[in-house]
């Protein structure tokens, strides 16, 4: 082979990453949900793919693959081609599985690539309102004193709920069991129940069961109270001075797709987020929207698992 042909393949080579941004996308996109629908990681996973649909001018089509913990959607990415018709949209438990799961299938952070975190919303505390106590630390007193008559529910391992359940008896010094459910809607209804007795989930699911009086709300875990729920007190008011949680949501891509194809999906989520309407919709959800780049993403990333992997450690928590 020549020098010249040698130049002429190499630079083609080269090219075709280029080329292919250019032409994407030329067929419809599949966002794949690991989780069932209706919940919110669901529901944000929909917006995102709206605002790609609309941006971006292709159709995209929403897949729920539910089951073991987020891993059988998130498997099914991985193993699509990488060419940015298949994508993950899930929320931050996803960067857990390594840590909450004996044998993840998968490193979420290596084997992914970020490309737009999309909303964030602080987790509301609740509690089955049938039984006595109404706020806090009235719960964390009986917990003291009879800790086998009360359990947590939390959605699934790893989980924003899941942790904020782990920092909530770390920081009380309580000692109440938690147990996962497959799925938020299991296990706010086991609340509602009396099944089990307290849960930490996203304003989305608790705040219209707060209202209808099927769960009674002891906190938000954000700086501020929500105009959606004006008489629900902050964590620090309810006495957790500092206890801020939030559940956050994304898109991702395997590492191996092209950057510049990543870019491009970041761009057209971002200038989504960005809409007026966009934040209005959310905001009356109980959560706000988020637009950063695919490296700010990384980041955040980073600092987040650091975080709770520590919170992990102290809790001593072992991966099932």
């Amino acid at each position: 082979m020549t020098w010249t042909r040698r130049a002429t393949l190499a630079a083609g080579l080269l090219a075709a990453p280029a080329l292919r941004a250019q032409s994407y996308p030329s067929r419809p996109i599949r966002l794949i949900v690991p989780y069932t629908p209706g919940a919110a990681t669901d529901a944000m996973a929909r917006i995102a793919a709206q605002k790609l649909q609309e941006k971006l001018g292709a159709t995209v089509v929403v897949e729920n693959r539910a089951g073991a913990n987020g891993a059988i959607g998130s498997q099914a990415v991985l193993a699509a081609p990488t060419d940015g018709y298949t994508l993950l949209g899930s929320a931050s438990i996803h960067v857990m599985a390594r840590h909450v799961m004996r044998a993840a299938p998968y490193d979420p952070v290596e084997d992914f690539a970020p490309v737009a975190r999309t909303a964030r919303g602080p987790l509301v505390m609740v509690m089955d309102p049938r039984r006595p106590q109404t706020t806090i630390p009235a719960v964390v007193e009986a917990a003291h004193r009879d800790p086998a008559r009360w359990t947590f529910a939390t959605s699934s391992l790893g989980s924003a709920g899941h942790l904020g359940t782990i920092e909530f008896n770390r920081v009380t010094g309580s000692a109440i069991e938690i147990v996962g459910y497959r799925g938020s809607a299991p296990a706010l209804t086991d609340v509602a129940a009396g099944n089990a007795q307290l849960m930490f989930e996203p304003a989305l699911a608790t705040l219209p069961m707060i209202r209808g009086g099927q769960l009674r709300g002891l906190g938000i875990a954000a700086p501020a109270r929500t105009p959606l729920a004006p008489d629900l007190p902050t964590m620090a008011e309810a006495g957790l001075p500092g206890f801020e949680f939030y559940s956050w949501y994304g898109v991702w891509a395997p590492r191996a797709v092209p950057g510049e194809i990543v870019a491009r999906l970041n761009a057209a989520i971002v200038e989504g987020m960005r809409e007026q309407a966009i934040a209005d919709r959310l905001n009356g959800l109980g959560f706000e929207p988020v637009a950063e780049t695919p490296d700010a993403f990384a980041a955040f990333i980073r600092e987040d698992v650091a975080r709770n992997a520590a919170l992990l450690r102290l809790a001593n928590y072992q991966p099932e």
